[in-house]
């Protein structure tokens, strides 16, 4: 039975099984779904795109708040309560790096 995706911008890609759906020639030779296979693979990859750009974004705003941190620590008058908002704030993008990263790399069969 052949699977559609259907990508949503707020959430994961959400996969369904279509029994109308027939995947190569038809009958009379003619290719049926062969531009809906391009759709998909193309909606795909732009998925993927997204996910690579938001991962770059969280890394690059993980790195400067690693660089805001250090330099808050050097100062003697830093708000201790700012200076733990900003680490804990630094923990929470690297967690969702890990996610997104482990999201990224596909499941391999064993």
């Amino acid at each position: 039975m052949p699977v559609r995706v259907k990508l949503r911008r707020d959430g994961p890609a959400v996969l369904f099984f279509s029994p109308t759906l027939r995947i190569g020639p038809a009958r009379n030779g003619s290719p049926r779904a062969a531009p809906a296979m391009a759709e998909i693979e193309d909606n795909v990859d732009r998925e993927l795109f997204r996910n690579i750009e938001k991962l770059r974004a969280l890394r690059i705003e993980h790195r400067d708040l690693d660089e805001v941190i250090e330099r808050l620590t050097m100062d003697i008058h830093t708000n201790e309560l700012q200076l733990k908002r900003l680490k804990k704030r630094k923990l929470m993008l690297k967690d969702q790096i890990t996610r997104m990263e482990s999201q990224l790399i596909p499941d391999l069969n064993a």
